[in-house]
C-alpha cells in the first residue's frame, strides 16, 4: 500500500508551486494532465511507495510541468493554463487531504505578486527604531510603517 508525502503548496497568478517533502527518494515519475491532474509516484529511502493524484482547481499546461529533485524534497513547478489566481489548490470544495499543506515560505498574495521576493534586499536597519544612533520613545520597538502612519 502506498503512502503519501507531505505536499506543500503556493502559486503566482501563472504557476502553482508544490513541494513534496520526500528525503532521498528514488524513481520520481510526474503527469501533468492538460485538465488539471497531477499525479506523484516515487520510493522513499527504505524501499516504500509514495503516490498521489491531484485534481487541480484550474487547467494546465504539461509542456509547463517542471519538477526538481533534491535531498529533502522534490520542487515541482506547474504552468496553470490561463494566468490568474486560483481561489484553492484543487477543484473540491471539500477540505483537502491532511498531508497537503500551505507553503507560508513561497505564498504570496496577489496585491504582493509585482513586489520583489527577495526579502534580503530590504533595508535591516530600518527595520528597527533607533538603531541608527538617534533617539526614540520606541526604542527597540519593531518598526511598523503602516501603524506609524495610523498613530499621526
Amino acid at each position: 500500500m502506498s503512502r503519501h508525502p507531505e505536499v506543500l503548496w503556493a502559486q503566482r497568478s501563472d504557476k502553482v508551486y508544490l513541494t513534496v517533502a520526500l528525503p532521498d527518494a528514488k524513481d520520481i515519475n510526474i503527469k501533468c494532465e492538460p485538465q488539471g491532474s497531477f499525479s506523484f509516484s516515487a520510493i522513499g529511502v527504505q524501499g516504500e511507495p509514495f503516490h498521489f493524484t491531484l485534481d487541480l482547481y484550474g487547467p494546465i499546461t504539461p509542456d509547463g510541468c517542471k519538477t526538481k529533485a533534491g535531498l529533502r524534497n522534490i520542487l515541482c513547478s506547474i504552468q496553470k493554463d490561463q494566468k490568474g489566481w486560483w481561489k484553492r489548490l484543487l477543484k473540491t470544495e471539500e477540505k483537502p487531504a491532511p498531508y497537503i499543506k500551505v507553503d507560508w515560505n513561497k505564498w504570496c498574495d496577489e496585491d504582493e505578486e509585482d513586489t520583489t521576493s527577495d526579502l534580503a534586499s530590504d533595508d535591516d536597519d530600518a527595520a528597527y527604531v533607533g538603531q541608527d544612533g538617534g533617539s526614540s520613545d520606541d526604542d527597540g520597538m519593531l518598526y511598523l510603517p503602516d501603524l506609524e502612519k495610523a498613530r499621526k
